[in-house]
């Protein structure tokens, strides 16, 4: 007879800390690089969490966003409240808060590390960056002041794994210890006034309001909990507030202010003796870089070359790693090909499947490059100066230089630029961000430049040849979508974000060698979670509208000419003439095909709609198409006009074809006015489904995909409404 040991009850660990304090690297040195990642339900919030052994205790870690404290001010920071205080139904509450500070200035991160002790959980504290904290000649009593606070203390270099395992030994400590005291920091009048607030609270049927958040009601003004109701009490709540705020003032106890008065001052009393730095701080390397990397000349110089290279990087060496994507999607499609007769079967995969896959693909050789960028400027700990560096000219859109990078990235492709939104803390910034990426004129709108410019705009010079008209209006319609961002963002910000702009708050973290196990873990998760999340919507997308395109109809005649046309390409003695003439009748069965789909149908639909801006239903077919990705609609108005599917945008013949095309009556439908106005459009317009859904995957929410598809169609069909207009009066 045998018996086994019980296996010990699974422990659920949150990592909370200030930004710039390490903490990533923590949770990546605790778990590896196993961690997953999504969002919490409802929030734009990640979540992420990882899993670690400490003995025979398997360990849930919770990476919490960086914070510089816990007063909720909108939905999103009220997350990391409700998950301390168990809310979160998949997590509940955690049996240890690990607490994650900077080791060289510990009074500025205690002030976060009293709040979590408020909340009465067992805690474990580490003063990450020992050694950065050693170099600047600073000496801390661990010991000492683990006694004081009445928890673990260590000393980590988390970059290095230096204290890893005692970090795990202290974790399966402070679970068998139990909470430690909570420091008395507010005065006796603020715990009686929470006292009161409580059982005004019980009376409106809330009897069980943690501690915690009964002083949040009270501190924070203005905030999160106080603009939200209870049980219908909202306004009542407010004027409860006001006058327990009054009675705290009367008392010498002002909220909002006495909250750092007293915090700060219990970190500094629980120093005193504990940490000692040098009198005079020694200039250190970090200090003598930024006074280059900061500098309102040399820095704004040396930020715009490595933007410069980071954009190189994005749009131009990414692309043999695109075409690469591109050849093995042909390849493969050439083996189903070879393998299947055609027909529907064929078309799907080939089409459908294959092209749906290649079209997520595609986008990952730039989602890496631009996050390797971010991933190597902040663990370096430039990131954070090309945001100070930016903020007083994103300040004139209601944004802050964080937004600046995001941004940037979208010329080359919105999608990682709106996932690069992550790195913005302030839920509007953020969501403002989100929301005017997509108006940046990315590389996929310029295969309908080209088509346009070369089809119609003259080949004129000026200055001695330097200057081209064709290259001005390329370059104008990259900018259109920049320059209309500006008021879009500036309303967006005094309408749905509306709100307090925060002061900006910047930490300039000391510099230090990337980690490279860091920057792999958080580039490889940032792709990983495109192509399992994204990437699913997309290829939906992709799906649909190739059987939009292909049902109904019978295909059977266009099939046979296929087969006919492949075994003539593989007979050495076929007649080139009889194979072009196949070739020429399939191309026109394509096109009638097209034009009598789904797709087709909804182009004859909507032609009414699209008349006033000098389109026919082939461009609105070509548009409509376009969605699961802009640069298709070339190869669209290739099969349209009978010409098979046109790869690239400066076909002479597709050039030919437009120039060509004619109303029922005779007249051309494309002309410089029709031309402008397509350009016009797709610089403004939300036409492409990846982008909508890295948004839907972004906010959690299909609100915001939906607003984005709304506002930018509209602002576009306004745009080119009226640039056909004044090119008809103009001309």
């Amino acid at each position: 007879m045998s018996s086994s040991a019980p296996t010990a009850m699974p422990l659920t660990v949150a990592l909370i800390g200030n930004p710039n304090t390490g903490k990533s690297t923590l949770f990546n040195a605790l778990s590896g690089s196993a961690a997953l990642t999504g969002n919490y339900p409802g929030v734009t919030v990640e979540k992420k969490i990882g899993k670690m052994r400490c003995g025979d205790r398997v360990v849930q870690l919770v990476d919490l966003p960086g914070t510089y404290s816990l007063s909720p001010r909108t939905l999103d920071e009220m997350v990391t409240v409700d998950l301390l205080l168990g809310r979160i139904a998949d997590i509940g509450r955690p049996d240890v808060v690990v607490c994650i500070v900077d080791a060289s200035n510990l009074e500025r991160n205690l002030y976060l590390v009293s709040q979590v002790l408020d909340l009465g959980l067992p805690a474990v504290l580490v003063l990450n960056m020992s050694d950065v904290a050693k170099s600047r000649g600073i000496v801390i009593d661990a010991g000492e002041l683990s006694r004081r606070l009445g928890l673990a203390v260590v000393m980590t270099a988390a970059h290095r794994h230096d204290g890893i395992d005692s970090v795990r030994e202290a974790i399966l400590a402070a679970a068998a210890a139990g909470p430690p005291p909570r420091p008395e920091i507010f005065p006796p009048v603020f715990r009686e006034e929470c006292g009161r607030l409580a059982a005004q609270l019980a009376e409106w049927g809330r009897p069980a309001t943690p501690d915690y958040l009964l002083g949040r009601l009270l501190l924070d003004v203005g905030g999160y909990l106080e603009t939200h109701a209870v049980n219908g009490k909202a306004r009542e709540l407010q004027h409860y507030l006001e006058t327990a705020r009054g009675r705290l003032g009367a008392a010498g106890c002002k909220p909002p202010a006495v909250e750092a008065r007293v915090r700060y001052a219990w970190a500094r009393a629980l120093l005193q003796g504990v940490a000692a730095r040098p009198t005079v701080r020694p200039a250190t390397f970090s200090d003598k870089v930024d006074r280059q990397l900061t500098h309102r000349f040399t820095g704004l110089v040396l930020f715009a070359a490595l933007m410069l290279v980071m954009f190189q990087a994005i749009s131009t060496w990414a692309e043999p790693l695109m075409e690469a994507c591109k050849a093995v999607q042909a390849s493969a499609g050439g083996v189903v090909a070879g393998l299947m007769p055609a027909g529907p079967l064929r078309s799907l995969l080939i089409d459908g499947v294959i092209g749906g896959v290649g079209s997520v693909l595609v986008f990952l050789p730039q989602i890496v490059i631009l996050f390797l960028f971010i991933a190597l400027l902040e663990d370096c700990g430039y990131m954070a100066r090309a945001a100070f560096l930016m903020d007083k000219l994103m300040t004139h859109v209601g944004l802050s230089g964080k937004s600046f990078v995001p941004l940037m990235s979208s010329f080359a492709c919105a999608i990682p630029g709106i996932m690069a939104t992550r790195v913005i803390e302030n839920r509007r910034d953020r969501m403002t961000t989100i929301l005017v990426a997509p108006l940046m004129s990315c590389s996929a709108r310029q295969p309908v430049y080209v088509l346009m410019i070369l089809a119609f705009i003259p080949a004129t010079s000026y200055l001695g040849g330097w200057v081209g008209l064709q290259a001005l209006v390329l370059f104008g319609m990259t900018c259109l979508g920049a320059v209309v961002a500006v008021p879009i963002a500036w309303v967006l910000k005094k309408t749905l974000f509306r709100g307090e702009t925060p002061p900006f708050v910047m930490e300039l973290p000391s510099y230090k060698w990337p980690s490279p196990r860091l920057v792999f873990t958080r580039v490889y998760h940032q792709a990983k979670s495109f192509v399992v999340r994204a990437g699913t919507l997309i290829f939906a997308t992709s799906i649909v509208v190739w059987a939009a395109s292909y049902f109904p109809g019978d295909h059977a005649a266009a099939d046979r000419l296929q087969t006919q046309i492949t075994a003539s390409e593989l007979d050495p003695f076929a007649d080139a003439t009889e194979r072009e003439r196949l070739i020429v009748r399939c191309n026109q069965l394509q096109s009638e095909l097209l034009e009598h789909s789904l797709l087709g149908r909804f182009g004859h639909l909507i032609e009414p709609a699209v008349r006033p801006l000098g389109w026919d239903w082939k461009i609105g077919v070509g548009v409509i198409a376009s969605f699961p990705a802009r640069e298709v609609i070339v190869g669209t108005l290739g099969t349209i006009y009978s010409l098979g599917g046109v790869e690239s945008a400066d076909d002479a013949g597709l050039q030919d074809a437009v120039r060509s095309a004619t109303w029922p009556d005779g007249h051309k439908v494309f002309s410089l006015p029709v031309a402008l106005s397509i350009m016009v459009f797709f610089a403004l317009c939300a036409q492409c489904a990846s982008t909508l859904m890295i948004i839907r995957r972004e906010t959690n929410s299909w609100r915001w995909p939906l607003f984005t598809f709304s506002y930018m169609t509209a602002l576009a069909y306004a745009a080119a409404f009226a640039t056909y207009r004044l090119a008809i009066w103009l001309s």
